[in-house]
This record gives structure tokens, sequence and C-alpha cells, in this order.
């Protein structure tokens, strides 16, 4: 089976964050994308910001980070996009399946 990752991202818009998620399933880049309301906390040009930013969980191939970076850094207005991947290592094998399914397949 096809390795899996979870691609996550942060806007600071809710409707630039809903707009990702609905172009990469539309384009099959993406199986799934939850899009989730938080508070961060982060050190931006020497001073702590606190903001309220919307998070993006993206789930695809690890064959398709490169192409979901991309769509993420073009969607994205922050001047330095979080773009960060981790490895699904565990999940069930139907939801696996399902994602594989899901997604583009490259080559």
């Amino acid at each position: 089976m096809t390795e899996m990752i979870q691609v996550q991202t942060m806007f600071s818009s809710k409707e630039d964050a809903e707009k990702l998620a609905q172009d990469l399933v539309s384009w099959k880049l993406a199986a799934c994308v939850q899009v989730l309301a938080s508070r961060s906390t982060f050190r931006w040009k020497g001073r702590v910001v606190k903001e309220l930013e919307w998070l993006c969980l993206i789930k695809t191939k690890d064959e398709l980070f490169n192409e979901v970076s991309k769509a993420i850094r073009k969607a994205n207005p922050y001047e330095v996009p979080e773009v960060i991947a981790v490895p699904i290592v565990h999940g069930s094998k139907d939801y696996l399946r399902w994602l594989e399914e899901e997604t583009l397949e490259l080559g």
C-alpha cells in the first residue's frame, strides 16, 4: 500500500482555508481536509503574537506532497506558510485504502 501522510498548514482566514480544502479534494491531491479553528501563539519578527488561525489537516499520499505543498504556497498569504508533513504510521486498513482510492495515481 502507498505511504500516506498528514500535511498541516495554517491560514488567517477561514474562507482561504476552506477554499484550499475544496481545491485539494476536487483535484484529488487529498482525500480529506479538516479545517479547525485554532488559537496560535508564536514569535514573529521579534514579538510574540496571539491570533485566531485556521488549521488544515490534509490526508494524502507521500508522493503527492510536492503538489500539495505548491498548492498551499500559492493559496496561502503568509510570508512563511507552515507546510509540515507527518507519516501516518498506523490506521485502519479500510480508511487507508479509502485514502489511496480517493487520491491521484502518479506515474
